[in-house]
């Protein structure tokens, strides 16, 4: 069996390539599957990047991002939903069933968080049939604390499972992002939970880098470079039952900095070192 069958490239952590190049390195290296980004696919375009991946045989294991679904005001809900309905669309071209939801995070002026909240399950309910009619999921990530007042005002697995709860697993799951959720003393217990409740759409994983850089979104790192145990966070997501991809998604500029095939020998080293070993429960 293939060693290495299920690690997927989050095109991110190669930032400074095309969709095309990184393709290309996913194929060399003989990776399975890659995680895309949207921004990447529209430079390809939709029709052709489906192809492009097709022809290389490559899986699509989450297409990032949708989300920022805080707006208060009528145009800015209605800008969200047309934006993350694009996104659905998108994910359903290209073959993957998880789109990731980035929540948002408080609107300008504002401070009511529970209100911020109420929005984003407002939206996730307005999304969810959609999402159902083109056989994708809505994937909740939760993001590290930080970024709770400009990115995601949901910072733990609990809340975006607690989110999803209204909604049959088929349609709104959650993302298990090491960085993010590495320090909660509740992430066994919702990691359990979400595997009994069928809702992890993706496993993502990469470490938290020390010192914290003076951008925070660039302080992640290549496994074994951070604080994160790897082996222990693994061996919960397989106990709960959890058998898809793994995807390693680096916000680094010095990774971004390094030559992607570098990257992704150093990805696949680390992987088979630090999370391989622990796949298996």
């Amino acid at each position: 069996m293939n060693d290495l069958g299920r690690l997927s490239l989050n095109i991110a952590t190669t930032k400074r390539w095309t969709l095309r190049e990184a393709v290309d390195g996913a194929v060399r290296a003989g990776l399975p599957a890659v995680g895309l980004w949207r921004d990447r696919v529209a430079e390809e375009g939709l029709a052709e990047s489906a192809a492009l991946l097709r022809e290389a045989g490559l899986r699509v294991s989450s297409l990032c991002r949708g989300g920022f679904l805080t707006a208060a005001g009528e145009a800015g809900v209605r800008t969200a939903l047309e934006d993350n309905c694009a996104a659905i669309v998108e994910a359903s071209t290209l073959g993957t069933d998880a789109v990731v939801l980035v929540v948002g995070g408080l609107p300008e002026g504002d401070r009511d968080l529970a209100g911020a909240r109420e929005r984003v399950a407002e939206r996730i309910a307005d999304l969810a049939p959609f999402a159902r009619e083109h056989g994708v999921r809505l994937a909740l990530e939760p993001l590290h604390p930080m970024y709770c007042a400009d990115r995601a005002v949901i910072s733990t697995l609990g809340q975006a499972l607690d989110l999803a709860a209204p909604h049959p697993p088929a349609e709104v799951a959650v993302v298990v992002d090491t960085f993010h959720v590495f320090w909660d003393p509740a992430l066994a217990e919702n990691i359990a939970r979400a595997g009994r409740e069928d809702r992890i759409a993706s496993y993502q994983v990469c470490d938290f880098a020390l010192p914290i850089a003076q951008d925070a979104l660039l302080s992640r790192g290549m496994m074994g470079d951070g604080v994160i145990d790897f082996a222990a966070t693994t061996r919960m997501i397989a106990a709960a039952g959890y058998t898809g991809d793994v995807e390693v998604e680096i916000f680094s500029a010095d990774i971004w900095n390094t030559p992607g095939d570098q990257v992704i020998a150093t990805m696949i080293s680390r992987y088979r070192d630090l999370v391989l070993p622990h796949l298996t429960g």
